[in-house]
């Protein structure tokens, strides 16, 4: 990718990391490819070695030259509350340069945590997405204000099979923020042939 170009960002899941060595190893050949740029996230509920949040691999300092972005949850999380996640924003933001959001279906959400960040914003939304496969992955991920309107907004049975265009949160959000993070669940035709149809690439 970084041949042709591009500019790749690979994740960091604090929980489905063993330990220090096998943190070292995945930075190291980042690092080794040319990345300049990685995502530091918590990952799996569960973790599997000695990190139980994202904070833990930040502070171990490997991650030196890189831009570094963290996660955002403007509807919350199913794993943690959310008290203790506007905690843990504040301890990792001096280890952060940007912030990308978890997906969501409204530009209000967006919009309020925005305004009350001190770090550049990427927002989360999805390509378009069947509301049928929206509220599939919703649930999954435990976004529930979104969840909730997805339901509210499908009434027609017709609605259901239509991709929902994310433009009206792109139109609603671009004033503050001109960073858009797209969740493809796994449809990357359909969600670049919309890119290449509006302008975006």
């Amino acid at each position: 990718l970084i041949d042709l170009g591009h500019n790749p960002v690979p994740h960091f899941p604090a929980r489905s990391i063993k330990n220090h060595n096998e943190l070292k190893d995945y930075v190291d050949m980042c690092k080794d490819f040319g990345v300049k740029q990685v995502l530091v996230i918590g990952g799996n509920a569960q973790p599997i070695g000695d990190f139980d949040c994202s904070l833990q691999i930040l502070e171990t300092g490997l991650f030196k030259g890189f831009k570094i972005g963290i996660a955002g949850h403007p509807d919350g999380s199913p794993d943690i509350s959310d008290a203790d996640l506007k905690k843990a924003m504040i301890d990792k933001k001096p280890y952060a340069d940007y912030i990308i959001t978890q997906w969501l279906m409204e530009a209000d959400p967006i919009v309020n945590y925005i305004s009350k960040q001190t770090l550049p914003v990427s927002a989360g939304i999805t390509g378009p997405l069947k509301i049928t496969s929206l509220i599939k992955f919703a649930s999954i991920v435990g976004a529930k204000n979104s969840l909730n309107f997805l339901k509210s907004n499908a009434g027609k049975a017709l609605d259901l099979l239509k991709p929902k265009d994310p433009n009206d949160i792109i139109e609603k959000v671009k004033g503050l923020t001109q960073n858009f993070h797209i969740y493809t669940f796994g449809d990357l035709k359909e969600t670049n042939r919309w890119l290449e149809e509006n302008n975006y690439v």
